[in-house]
C-alpha cells in the first residue's frame, strides 16, 4: 500500500515538473507569435496611410499648374527631394534619341510589355532626365526588342516627377549601349548615368495622361490602394486574436487535464 502510494506521489511530481518546465516556453513562444502578428498589422496600417497621404497630396497637387524643371530644383534644393515627388513639371527641349531604355516585365490587360523611358534635354535649366513615355506591347520571345519610333524638334510636355524606388533584383543588370533600345529590369539612375556618361537627374518624369505624344500611360501612382492595405492590417489582427485565444484555450486545456491526472 505504502509503495502504491509513493510510486503514484512519484507520478504527480514528475508530471508537475514537467508541465512546470513548459509553462515558460509556452507563454514566451505565444507572445513572440502574438506580437509579430500585430506588427505585421500595424505596418500594414500604416503603409494603408502613407498611400492615402499620398493620393491625397497627389489630387491637391493636381489642382496647381505645373512648374518649370528649372523652379522645381530650386525648390528641391532648399528642400528635402522627396518633397517634390508627385509634383507637375512642365519641360522644354528635346530628346536625346540615342539612348532609349525599355523597362521589363510591364504588363497591362494580360499583355506582356514594356514602359518606355527616353533621355530628356531641358533647355531651360540645361538638365538631363529620364521621362516614362508610357507602355508599349512586348514579345514572349526574349529576342525580340519592340521597336521605339525617334521623337524629333523641340518638345514641351507636361507631366509629374516620380521618385524611384529600387526594387528587389536577383541578378546584377549587364547593360550595354552596344544595341537600342536597351532593355532594363529596373530603373537605377545611378546605372544608367555611368553607363551612357551623362548625369541625369536623380527621378523621373511621367508624362502627363492628356499628352497626345508617347504611348499608353497606364500608370497608377499608387499600385496597392489603402483599402487593400487595411484589409490586410485587418486579417494580421484577426489572425493575432485568433492565435492568443487558441493558446490560452490550449493551456487551460493542458491544465486542466493535469489537475484530472493529478
Amino acid at each position: 500500500m505504502v509503495g502504491t502510494v509513493h510510486h503514484k506521489t512519484s507520478k504527480t511530481d514528475l508530471l508537475k515538473s514537467y508541465l512546470a518546465s513548459w509553462r515558460l516556453p509556452w507563454v514566451i513562444f505565444t507572445l513572440l507569435v502574438f506580437c509579430g502578428l500585430i506588427k505585421l498589422s500595424l505596418w500594414q496600417y500604416d503603409r494603408g496611410q502613407e498611400k492615402q497621404t499620398r493620393l491625397d497630396n497627389i489630387a491637391q497637387l493636381s489642382q496647381q499648374q505645373a512648374m518649370p524643371l528649372s523652379e522645381l530644383l530650386t525648390s528641391a534644393k532648399t528642400n528635402n527631394i522627396d518633397n517634390i515627388n508627385d509634383v507637375p513639371v512642365q519641360l522644354s527641349g528635346s530628346f536625346n534619341n540615342q539612348f532609349t531604355f525599355l523597362l521589363d516585365n510591364q504588363t497591362h490587360q494580360g499583355q506582356l510589355g514594356y514602359r518606355v523611358l527616353q533621355v530628356f534635354h531641358d533647355s531651360n535649366s540645361n538638365q538631363q532626365l529620364l521621362v516614362n513615355l508610357g507602355w508599349i506591347v512586348g514579345s514572349i520571345d526574349r529576342n525580340f526588342i519592340p521597336s521605339v519610333a525617334a521623337i524629333k524638334g523641340r518638345q514641351t510636355l507636361s507631366g509629374n516627377v516620380r521618385i524611384i524606388e529600387q526594387g528587389i533584383v536577383l541578378a546584377e543588370q549587364q547593360l550595354s549601349t552596344q544595341s537600342s533600345p536597351i532593355r532594363v529590369q529596373q530603373i537605377d539612375i545611378e546605372k544608367i548615368s555611368q553607363l551612357i556618361n551623362i548625369q541625369l537627374l536623380p527621378f523621373v518624369v511621367f508624362l502627363d495622361k492628356k499628352d497626345t505624344l508617347g504611348y499608353e500611360k497606364n500608370w497608377q501612382p499608387v499600385v496597392m490602394p489603402p483599402e487593400k492595405h487595411q484589409g490586410y492590417a485587418f486579417q494580421w489582427l484577426s489572425l493575432a486574436i485568433a492565435w492568443l485565444s487558441l493558446m490560452c484555450w490550449a493551456s487551460v486545456k493542458i491544465y486542466r487535464s493535469r489537475d484530472g491526472a493529478l
